[in-house]
């Protein structure tokens, strides 16, 4: 055998003697990277908002326009809080719930 052979042979025996002489979990465990938090949103776009409780765009402008959702003006921009379409989506659930013990 050649001088880098022998070398290599030598390592591998001792690779092989530090993988089964210790345990794999004794390595020290990386630290996961902190999560970026991702900030939701306050306030809606109409669109957005309609998503979110499953109805089309149109039908959120005519919530919008009857107002059985609450909306605010920035400029010309239309926005809807987020927390008023979950009022809105409760306030159907239990409407339902309570035609449904009727």
């Amino acid at each position: 055998m050649t001088n880098n052979a022998v070398e290599v042979a030598a390592l591998i025996a001792r690779l092989t003697e530090l993988l089964t002489s210790s345990p794999l979990d004794a390595a020290p465990a990386a630290q996961p990277e902190p999560a970026q938090k991702t900030h939701e949103r306050v306030l809606l776009t109409p669109e957005e908002a309609a998503a979110r409780i499953g109805v089309g765009r149109t039908t959120m402008y005519r919530l919008i326009r009857t107002k059985e959702v609450e909306s605010v003006q920035i400029g010309r921009l239309r926005r809807i809080a987020a927390s008023e379409v979950d009022e809105y989506a409760a306030r159907l659930v239990a409407g339902q719930s309570n035609q449904a013990a009727a």
